[in-house]
């Protein structure tokens, strides 16, 4: 029975897998195509990656996620870094609120954080365009940035800190030499995370991105509506192999910020 029980969990699991990565599949499959047609097979080609390059639009609506992107994570990664250290080494009278109210955006639908921001930026009378969606990806992207250095910082201890200050160190040297050396690798998964959720984000975009601050992600959904090509598919798995190399960068700095723990 426990055989046939491990072989029926394994089978649902390996249909689950085909499921969800199926349709990645035939999507990259098919930017090889060089048919526009994505229904028929006529032959491997890399035309549609050549044109996307050659394409003015494309390569702005790159520029634009990049910069956004590389703006945003810096922010998030400075804010989140200096918010998690606070929480840790100053008594908060309300804390687990404080908390919980840090870690909201996660768990609010992403349409309702795009919906309050821009009314919130209408309400201020700002313009949308760069600014406001380098805030908008500030204030998603941030709390991610926390839950993985405040794991960290939880993981560490006061002890180092404590011995340090003990053999003279002010808390200005602790930080610089003992604290941020060693949260290091938290703080860089830290960063490419928040990069990764900045370069894949849609929704929050969509309500906040002004006339000439457009994103690849709203840039493939306008060629979407128009119709599913081979660019949109090659643009789709450039912008997929990306997220994935950025998720793996940043969960292997997470692991090797675990096993630097040593006292």
């Amino acid at each position: 029975m426990n055989t046939r029980r491990r072989n029926i969990l394994s089978g649902y699991s390996w249909l689950m897998l085909v499921f969800l990565y199926l349709p990645i599949a035939i999507l990259v499959l098919y930017s090889f195509n060089d048919s526009r047609i994505n229904a028929v097979w006529t032959g491997f080609t890399w035309k549609w990656y050549v044109s996307l390059f050659e394409n003015r639009q494309v390569m702005q609506a790159l520029a634009n996620s990049v910069s956004i992107g590389v703006i945003s994570s810096v922010l998030a990664t400075v804010l989140g870094t200096a918010a998690s250290l606070a929480i840790k080494h100053y008594t908060l009278k309300w804390r687990n609120i404080v908390n919980g109210l840090i870690y909201l955006p996660i768990v609010i639908p992403e349409i309702m954080m795009g919906l309050a921001l821009l009314v919130l930026f209408s309400q201020i009378h700002m313009e949308l365009g760069k600014a406001t969606l380098i805030m908008a990806h500030v204030t998603f992207s941030m709390p991610y940035v926390m839950v993985i250095i405040s794991g960290r910082l939880a993981d560490m201890g006061k002890e180092l800190e404590e011995a340090a200050q003990d053999l003279g160190a002010t808390p200005w040297e602790t930080l610089r030499h003992v604290t941020l050396p060693l949260i290091m690798p938290g703080i860089v998964a830290g960063f490419l995370m928040s990069f990764t959720l900045s370069l894949d984000d849609f929704i929050i975009s969509f309500f906040v991105a002004g006339p000439n601050s457009t994103t690849l992600p709203l840039y493939i959904y306008g060629l979407v509506k128009r119709g599913v090509s081979p660019e949109v598919n090659a643009l789709s798995t450039l912008l997929i192999v990306s997220t994935v190399l950025l998720v793996i960068i940043a969960e292997l700095f997470r692991r090797k910020d675990s096993k630097t723990i040593t006292y």
